[in-house]
This record gives structure tokens, sequence and C-alpha cells, in this order.
């Protein structure tokens, strides 16, 4: 792993894509990567774009791609792409790469798609370790692009620095829409498809909500119109996007340093759950005997550990 590490921080990204593989299945291998007196870094901004279906996020990420790129020709940006996860077949359509086809070239970009294999919260379980990699290999911008919107996507606000909503004409009440929690975790309202008519009147009516709304911290969030086909606000958003970062430089310092903690509890965490998982299908008279009311739930857990904790020690362990 850690040959890989210092390949991928040299441009290998033959090896970037493999570790990233390998967080994605395995997240609590993230710990693996940052040795002693290793700093769990981040990319230099973590942006997560999120918005109902349909509306655009991937055409969105797509126009903030090129434009960045002329901008800024050395500059390094990731995109994350997250899909819904077929409940039938476990897949997932993962069509980003496709929308971004002409980035795919790119080496200052890497587009990765990933399944969020059901996971409520908009976000594949292994992004906040893959994260942590573009940190370490030197990557200017993580663009997150997350699954629809709703009270479960306020989890993209805690592994992001900052959150834009995007939102389009003709596809229902965009007022109704904000009452999912995105009031608290919008940093940038972007009605996108500007081109679309009903544009300026969506515009105005989430300026009054936010007016009516307590401002959070940095001020209410700023309001853009977008089209990305036309190439319209793009720079504007950027522009807002720059403000943003530095109105809320602290606040983006606060939210990291606690998540390296929190990065660090998950991986423990998946890391026990996953060799509980394998003690428990090896001692499936346990499960039996939960089912069958023989045992408490509490009585289960403890012989689930005694024998996790057995296994450990058969294996060379301290007892």
């Amino acid at each position: 792993m850690k040959a890989l590490l210092e390949a991928a921080r040299r441009g290998d990204r033959r090896a970037l894509a493999r570790l990233v593989s390998l967080l994605e299945n395995e997240p609590g291998r993230v710990v693996d990567l940052f040795g002693k007196g290793v700093e769990w870094t981040s990319p230099g901004l973590t942006l997560a774009v999120t918005g109902p279906p349909g509306v655009g996020k991937s055409t969105f990420v797509s126009a903030l791609l090129g434009r960045l790129r002329e901008k800024n020709p050395s500059g390094r940006i990731a995109v994350l792409a997250v899909d819904p996860t077929s409940p039938y077949s476990g897949g997932a359509v993962l069509g980003d790469r496709v929308r971004m086809m002409e980035h795919s070239l790119d080496e200052g970009v890497f587009i990765r798609s990933f399944a969020n294999r059901g996971r409520l919260g908009g976000l594949a379980p292994g992004i906040r370790a893959v994260l942590r990699l573009l940190g370490l290999t030197g990557w200017d911008l993580a663009l997150l692009e997350t699954v629809g919107v709703g009270q479960s996507e306020v989890e993209a606000a805690s592994v992001a620095d900052l959150v834009a909503v995007l939102l389009a004409p003709g596809q229902g009440d965009g007022v109704q829409m904000l009452k999912a929690g995105l009031l608290e975790t919008a940093d940038l309202f972007v009605v996108h498809k500007a081109d679309r008519p009903g544009a300026d009147r969506m515009a105005a009516e989430i300026r009054a909500a936010l007016d009516m709304a307590e401002p959070g911290e940095g001020g209410r969030p700023p309001v853009l119109l977008v089209s990305s086909v036309e190439g319209r606000g793009v720079d504007a958003f950027l522009a807002a996007l720059e403000a943003r970062r530095k109105d809320l430089a602290e606040r983006i310092r606060r939210r990291r340093e606690g998540a390296r903690e929190e990065d660090a509890r998950l991986a423990l965490l998946h890391e026990a759950g996953a060799r509980l998982e394998k003690v428990l299908e090896g001692k499936r008279e346990i499960l039996r005997a939960l089912l069958s009311g023989g045992m408490s739930l509490e009585a289960a857990v403890e012989e689930l550990l005694r024998a996790a904790w057995g296994e450990e020690t058969d294996k060379g362990g301290k007892p």
C-alpha cells in the first residue's frame, strides 16, 4: 500500500485508481496510509454538489471543470460522483464518466464514479477515506457529486468544506424542496438550467425563503443562476465560491479538525464490524439462538465478542 501511495504521489494514475478501489471496498485501510507523524490531510478544497435527480449536476460539474482548467491549467481536480445502487442487481449506472468524457484524457483531472450501495445519506461508504487519499496525493480541489436531495443528504456537509445545492425550474416547487434541511447545510444555491423559463422566479423565491430564515455563519448564502449549456454564470459561481471559502475559513478549519477524529473512529468501527461479520458467518448458532429467543441480544453480543477474541488469540494475538 505504501508503494502504491508513493507512486500515486508521483502522478501515477493507475496507482491512484488502485488505491481508490481498495479504499472503496475497505475504508478502514485508510489508517494504513498514515504512518507516525503523517498528517491526516484533505484536498485543498472539497465542494459537494447536490440536488434532485435530473437537475443537471454532472453537466454543471463538467462546466466547472472546463472553466477551472482554462483558468489554471496546472491545477489538479478530482471528481467523485456517487450514483444510486440498483436494489435488484446491486449495480449502478455510473454514467458520470460518459458525461465528462471531454475531461477523461486530462492529466490534471481524475474522475471516479461510486455506487452508494444503498446508503441513505447519498454518499458511498469509502468517500471519506478517498478524500484523505486525495489530500495525501496533493489534489487541489475535490468535487463531490452526491445522489438526490433530502433530509439524509446533509451527510455531504459532514465531509465537504462547502455545499452547493442545485435546483432547476420546471422540477416542482423549489421553496418546498428547501424544507428538507438544505437551508442549514447549503453554502451556495444554484438555479441551474437558467436558460429555461421560470429561472428568475425560482431564484427570487429562494432568496425570499433565505430572508425569512435565520442567517448562519458567514451570512446568507448567495443564489446564482447558471446555464451550463450556454456557459452563462459559471464565472460568477466560481467567484462566489472563492468568497464563501474566505468568509467561512474558520468554520472550514473547525470542520476539518473534527473530521479527522471522526474519520479515524469510523475506520476503526468499520474494520471491527467487518471482522465480527466474518466471525458470525462461522458462528451461525449465535444468530439462530437470538432468533429463537434462546439468547438475549446482550448475551448474543457477548458470545460473538468472545468468539472473535478467541479467534484472534488462536491466530497468535495476546489473550
